[in-house]
């Protein structure tokens, strides 16, 4: 179910947050997600706006198209389109974990910490990074601009 920012409180100490650009959605989130979820709670998953994903680089696909795909994952209850930042939705949110990779860890934005202490939101690090969507269209990239074989 998509959720609205308007209605994030509803679910506030109810779930589990984890959040990414999901583009292109790859194994290492199915890991993350599988991971969280034996936290013991629905999943929340709060989907990067396309303003966030051109930080990086160009979005593949659109916020709304990464929303629907990572919506309609069993593992994931619930879904949320960001169009503001991670803070306003830790805020408006509160869930009861902040769920993150461990390559996060020493590296969550100062501001996402204090909300969390703040509002007693666990902050939880996962070993699930097998691989990043950046990466994987790095490297995508570099084998169309290889020369081709026996040329």
């Amino acid at each position: 179910m998509i959720v609205a920012f308007e209605d994030l409180p509803r679910y506030r100490r109810q779930v589990a947050m984890v959040d990414g650009g999901f583009d292109p959605l790859h194994a290492g989130h199915l890991e993350y997600f599988r991971q969280a979820g034996a936290l013991g709670l629905p999943l929340l998953a709060n989907v990067a706006s396309d303003e966030y994903v051109r930080t990086k680089r160009e979005p593949l696909l659109p916020a709304a198209q990464r929303a629907a795909i990572v919506d309609a994952l069993r593992a994931i209850a619930y879904t949320h389109v960001n169009t503001r930042d991670t803070e306003a939705v830790l805020e408006q949110l509160r869930p009861r974990y902040y769920v993150k990779g461990r390559d996060w860890q020493g590296r969550l934005p100062p501001a996402q910490a204090m909300i969390c202490a703040t509002h007693q939101i666990e902050i939880v690090y996962l070993d699930a990074v097998l691989d990043s969507s950046t990466d994987i269209l790095r490297r995508y990239l570099a084998r169309l601009a290889a020369p081709a074989p026996g040329r």
